[in-house]
């Protein structure tokens, strides 16, 4: 890894956005102490080989996860998330090079679960999760965001082809409101212990706003809401309506989470209905019809590609977010365990 030089603090940030190692962002200096620092905070040798990161195929190592923590801006408590944020990244089954590389408006969501949303953050799920004022939020999805740059040479216009992006291909993370969701967390849905941390990662487009507003007088909300959600999914112009096949994201806030559940929906039970809901319109006008060939029309594969989970104020709205659907493993969602308490007591 390059050492480089610089007279003072301004003139090394201004020398790393001339070298197109930024999201345009200003960035925190990695020096030597700063990455050691944060090195020592993943509790692992740094030149731990993790996995290459398409499509440039650089070697993500501990070290460089520290150098895009440092950039970022986290704290060395945020090291564990970042480190398994890359990792579920690195997974085949991501396809990390073809999302990097494709025209679509594809960006790493990073869902939080367990301890490590309060030990190491806190990561925010309430109120404004995915917007400003949560540092952990913020710098987590940026630090990753800052490894698929500089080692996976996502670069806008010559290697990531987003034809346009969306703001979350800055940062785009948030925790689940695991206290006030009437189901059981994300994690443990996935099969997964009460007690471990998690995160999930999948690609997905910006938040889409879903408003409903529950009628006393009517004894159909659930089945409203899910009508409206799955909406959403299956509109003609979204990937999961043409392509079909992917990942599909459901973000309930805690108000509608509890009608739902009030209605006798649990978490399979919501992924049921809306995979049974989510009918794509016919294409047989579209020139995508070639694509869809005689395949069913449904936007899923199975109930399991629907990831559901609880974050945000309690109110009238919920969010969606569509997905790119393609890629070998058709925009697959990937866990990986945040493993607590690994680093070493930090110096002086």
């Amino acid at each position: 890894m390059t050492l480089l030089t610089s007279e003072s603090e301004s003139d090394a940030i201004e020398h790393l956005h001339r070298l197109g190692c930024t999201d345009g962002l200003p960035v925190i200096v990695p020096t030597p102490e700063r990455v050691t620092r944060m090195v020592l905070a993943c509790g692992l040798e740094g030149h731990l080989h993790l996995g290459d990161m398409g499509p440039a195929g650089g070697a993500a190592t501990v070290e460089k996860v520290a150098v895009a923590a440092v950039m970022a801006g986290c704290l060395p408590d945020y090291a564990p998330i970042v480190l398994a944020g890359v990792r579920a990244v690195l997974d085949a089954r991501f396809d990390l090079t073809e999302m990097q590389a494709t025209t679509h408006c594809t960006a790493p969501l990073m869902i939080v679960n367990g301890p490590a949303r309060e030990a190491h953050g806190p990561v925010a799920s309430g109120f404004g999760a995915l917007g400003p004022g949560f540092r952990a939020n913020a710098t987590i999805g940026r630090a990753l965001r800052l490894a698929m740059i500089n080692v996976g040479g996502g670069k806008a216009g010559v290697s990531d082809m987003a034809l346009l992006g969306h703001p979350g291909k800055f940062t785009y993370c948030l925790a689940e409101d695991e206290e006030n969701s009437p189901f059981e967390s994300l994690a443990v849905s996935l099969g997964y212990g009460e007690e471990t941390s998690i995160v999930t990662v999948v690609g997905a487009e910006a938040p889409q706003s879903v408003i409903f507003a529950p009628d006393a007088d009517r004894n159909d909300n659930s089945e409203a809401l899910l009508q409206l959600l799955a909406a959403g999914f299956a509109r003609p112009g979204t990937n999961n309506s043409v392509l079909r096949g992917g990942a599909g994201i459901v973000v309930l806030n805690p108000d509608h989470a509890r009608e739902l559940a009030s209605g006798g929906f649990g978490r399979k039970e919501i992924c049921q209905r809306l995979f049974d809901l989510c009918d794509a319109p016919s294409l047989q006008s579209s020139s995508f019809a070639a694509i869809a060939g005689d395949a069913p029309k449904k936007c899923f594969h199975s109930p399991e590609d629907i990831i559901v989970f609880v974050a945000g104020g309690g109110g009238l709205y919920s969010m969606i977010m569509p997905t790119w659907c393609a890629g070998p493993h058709r925009n697959s969602a990937v866990s990986q365990i945040i493993e607590l308490n690994q680093a070493c007591e930090m110096p002086a």
